[in-house]
């Protein structure tokens, strides 16, 4: 069901578009959520664990907009499981024009500590199953020449210490956005965002306060960025750069051009 954006005269740029997200519910992903909605369009949002958060989020979003928004639990390293997500999304609203894998696990591995379980996890919801996920979302994508939009890390080309795993998935990711670019094109572009130091990482003893005044240093703009800085960078990928596609767009303060 595509629904009308009248409501409070809700018209925005991505009125009758849908968005299928990935760990759409909670920091980063709500920021996007809420953005995008905000531009008219309707969102699937998927969530893991965070049933609490995700009925929140929807909740808002449809008091301001009715039926705009719903709900699709799904353990992401379940590959079989990920065509349902997509086939959810069309059940719901019709269509999907945006894929945006954003869900993402984060930890570290440091060499002499890594074992599988942290391989599967972390390889897995960082690559396999964006690059699975959209593979299923394809014929949908390019029905509607749509777009996805990838969210890496600048660490991808630049590894941090200790979190061997986590860089390689994101490396894999980076080039999993440009493949697909030329394996989907012309009909669906596909882009990824890179953020920089947005949000720090719950409970990470390696993001102390001395750690995050150095990695702040380090940026050009010496300030840490937010989570609108990233939903913002998704929003431009998808509405404002039709000739746009195979690209990382590093949203970090100039802190790669100085690492």
């Amino acid at each position: 069901m595509i629904v009308s954006v009248t409501e409070n005269n809700k018209m925005g740029s991505m009125q009758g578009k849908t968005v299928l997200i990935t760990g759409g519910a909670k920091r980063v992903g709500a920021a996007i959520s809420r953005l995008l909605h905000s531009d008219g369009a309707n969102l699937m949002i998927h969530y893991r664990s965070s049933l609490g958060e995700a009925s929140s989020l929807v909740a808002e979003l449809n008091a301001d907009r009715p039926n705009s928004a719903a709900l699709v639990q799904a353990d992401l390293l379940d590959i079989a499981a990920l065509p349902h997500l997509v086939h959810e999304t069309v059940k719901v609203f019709g269509n999907v024009d945006v894929l945006v894998n954003n869900a993402s696990s984060f930890y570290p591995t440091a060499v002499g500590n890594i074992d599988e379980t942290a391989w599967v996890d972390l390889i897995g919801t960082n690559l396999k199953a964006p690059l699975f996920l959209s593979q299923a979302a394809a014929p949908e994508l390019k029905k509607s020449r749509g777009c996805i939009v990838n969210i890496t890390d600048i660490h991808a080309e630049r590894p941090m210490k200790s979190y061997v795993v986590y860089s390689i998935g994101k490396a894999g990711l980076v080039s999993m956005t440009k493949s697909l670019a030329r394996e989907l094109g012309p009909e669906v572009r596909v882009n990824a965002v890179s953020p920089g130091p947005i949000m720090w990482p719950e409970d990470d003893p390696n993001f102390d306060e001395t750690s995050r005044e150095r990695i702040i240093d380090h940026t050009i703009l010496k300030r840490a960025g937010g989570p609108d800085d990233i939903a913002k960078a998704v929003r431009f990928l998808i509405e404002d750069a039709p000739y746009i596609t195979g690209q990382i767009l590093a949203v970090d303060g100039g802190r790669s051009a100085k690492l």
